[in-house]
């Protein structure tokens, strides 16, 4: 996980640079959950990051962990089934098929907080400021950079180039643990153990 810990470092500063250049164009703040409704898939390394948050939380707040997992198994009992085996191409096509309104069950619905959000995954770390990921543009958040131009938006870019480091770590994790391919919050999360310990 030090490796792992060394890439949200690289991030967070990408993202805290964004948010620098971009000032008051950006309209994230808590409580502003526009980007957490809808399935989106995350990685093996993101799930395990998670369910690291998740272990913490119960050592810090058991209460708040436990109204996280509730969350989750409704979440999970809302989806159809999962594969244990997919491609990208069919995990995306069944994803196509869920409802893009539901919130994320990590959400905390009444202050509209992320109860894991030092865990996110790096999807919910970039999304929102001008970020550009290797080659290709992170998706804006629809409600940032309202009145801006094109320019203004290029001007408040930053360019992350981490690809190839997090494919790495994925495949790692993906072997450490035998579980391939893009999941999603609520699967990552669903068998967790009440009292899991975090990984070291």
């Amino acid at each position: 996980m030090a490796r792992d810990n060394e890439l949200i470092q690289i991030v967070d500063a990408a993202l805290a640079e964004a948010v620098h250049k971009s000032g008051t164009w950006l309209a994230c703040r808590p409580g502003c959950w526009e980007c957490c409704r809808g399935p989106f898939p995350i990685t093996q390394l993101d799930a395990q990051r998670l369910r690291d948050g998740l272990a913490d939380l119960q050592t810090g707040d058991s209460a708040r962990a436990e109204r996280v997992r509730q969350r989750v198994r409704h979440a999970v009992a809302r989806l159809p089934a999962f594969p244990a085996s997919m491609d990208d191409t069919e995990f995306e096509a069944l994803l196509e098929t869920l409802p893009e309104e539901e919130a994320c069950p990590v959400l905390d619905p009444e202050t509209g907080a992320c109860d894991l959000y030092s865990a996110r995954p790096l999807t919910c770390r970039v999304f929102g400021p001008a970020i550009r990921w290797g080659g290709d543009a992170v998706g804006v958040c629809e409600l940032c950079f309202e009145g801006a131009s094109a320019g203004e938006i290029a001007a408040c870019e930053v360019q992350l180039d981490i690809a190839d480091r997090e494919e790495e770590l994925v495949r790692a994790q993906e072997q450490s643990s035998g579980t391939h391919g893009p999941t999603l919050v609520a699967l990552a999360l669903v068998n967790m153990p009440a009292r899991s310990p975090a990984s070291t």
